[in-house]
């Protein structure tokens, strides 16, 4: 398990002595976003607090628990690809192994289809004579 931790974090951990000592867990700085992007694409399991981190994680099919008791982006709660856990260890270890073996179809149309640009296009060139002889007179 890889853990990119916020300067902030560690700080408020060394603070108040709470260190972390959770056999296969590896703590690293925070990583740049396209680096972020390939261990979210790669992970089994996302667990985080970001709002980002949780769209990204469904995006890319992988379940995420949310470290937080609300949600701006109730969708992929909804879906089943998100769980809010909020910040209790025992909520969130059960979480964890839930998440391991549940089955979650992906609504692959939760945010569209992907080919928004092209039917913008499509648009814009069915209606481009309309608006050439219009801008004419």
């Amino acid at each position: 398990m890889l853990l990119p931790l916020h300067p902030r974090t560690r700080k408020v951990l060394v603070e108040h002595e709470l260190g972390v000592k959770t056999k296969g867990l590896h703590l690293t700085e925070p990583v740049p976003y396209l680096t972020m992007i390939a261990l979210e694409r790669e992970a089994q399991l996302i667990l985080t607090d970001s709002g980002g981190v949780q769209k990204e994680a469904y995006f890319f099919g992988i379940p995420c628990l949310t470290l937080r008791d609300e949600t701006e982006w109730m969708e992929t709660v909804e879906s089943g690809w998100n769980t809010l856990v909020g910040v209790a260890a025992a909520r969130i270890g059960a979480a964890c192994k839930a998440a391991r073996v549940a089955v979650r179809p992906r609504d692959t149309t939760l945010y569209g289809d992907g080919a928004a640009a092209q039917k913008i296009v499509q648009a814009l060139l069915r209606e481009a004579p309309a608006i050439a002889s219009r801008n004419k007179n």
